[in-house]
């Protein structure tokens, strides 16, 4: 059951920092997935790219990025830094809320609109969150119906035939699919969809 555009990345948030504030004690200097960055560091990437969306949405810039660099205080435990996503994540479901859909802003991968953000957004928490969470030793998974409506949005080529979240996780190269090799280049595709106004267009996704 797919959710409006406004909650995508809140119920994002929930999924993914509901299960890390049980692994506070875990070591968070170990590497965060395949990526460079350790999995306390990989907190600052969220709430940094995950602000960014909505700067980027309230600035509207057509040809750069805005100079906005949300971060996480050096000091912050990882309680206040997890708590740090949820305040990202909010800011980007508020700002999606109050943006009209034919709105569109710059991103790096391609000029969007409210609703490329706002699945933009819930890719991150949920292929970093199953980044965070591999190396914190536990075994989760995306939630079936959140991988389901940002990869609609995001990668609506990537193969129907398996359950979302690993297809979504295959499509953001983390692992391969029967009959699909693990992709070492990848982009999502943001581009306007005026259609889109709400998330129940991928209701029957």
């Amino acid at each position: 059951m797919s959710v409006d555009w406004d909650d995508l990345p809140l119920a994002a948030a929930e999924a993914v920092l509901s299960v890390l504030a049980d692994q506070v004690h875990r070591d968070w200097q170990v590497r965060a997935g395949d990526t460079d960055w350790t999995c306390r560091e990989m907190l600052d990437h969220l709430v940094h790219g995950v602000t960014g969306y909505a700067g980027l949405l309230i600035v509207r810039p057509v040809d750069r990025y805005i100079g906005l660099r949300a971060g996480i205080h050096p000091q912050a435990d990882v309680p206040e830094a997890i708590e740090a996503v949820q305040i990202a994540a909010a800011l980007l479901a508020t700002t999606i809320r109050v943006t009209s859909p034919d709105v569109q802003a710059f991103h790096p991968w391609g000029t969007s609109d409210r609703t490329g953000f706002a699945a933009m957004g819930a890719t991150e928490l949920l292929v970093h969150g199953h980044d965070l969470t591999r190396s914190l030793g536990l075994d989760w998974m995306p939630p079936d119906d959140l991988a389901a409506q940002t990869l609609a949005r995001l990668f609506p080529e990537a193969p129907t035939a398996h359950p979302p979240s690993a297809t979504l996780l295959w499509s953001t190269g983390r692992l391969g699919l029967p009959g699909f090799p693990r992709l070492t280049n990848w982009q999502w595709n943001g581009r306007p969809q005026p259609s889109l106004v709400t998330g129940a267009e991928f209701a029957s996704a």
